[in-house]
């Protein structure tokens, strides 16, 4: 079981990495002094991997419960 606990942390991490090059991302676009339709539609081309990267940590959270749970 500690493979799947620190599998879980890999995959967990890897989410968090998403997370954090979206945030950089927007905190650029927003730097740059966009106009609000280039700002909107720069965040929307974000969007989907920030929810990806979400999902993706939430999933390597789920396998270190059950990491624990069975260890």
């Amino acid at each position: 079981m500690d493979s799947l606990i620190w599998s879980g942390a890999a995959i967990s991490v890897a989410g968090l990495v998403g997370l954090m090059w979206c945030i950089i991302r927007v905190a650029r676009a927003r730097k740059a002094g966009l106009s609000d339709d280039e700002l909107r539609a720069a965040v929307q081309k974000v969007m989907p991997l920030n929810l990806g990267s979400l999902f993706v940590s939430v999933i390597g959270l789920m396998l270190v419960i059950v990491g624990i749970f069975l260890g």
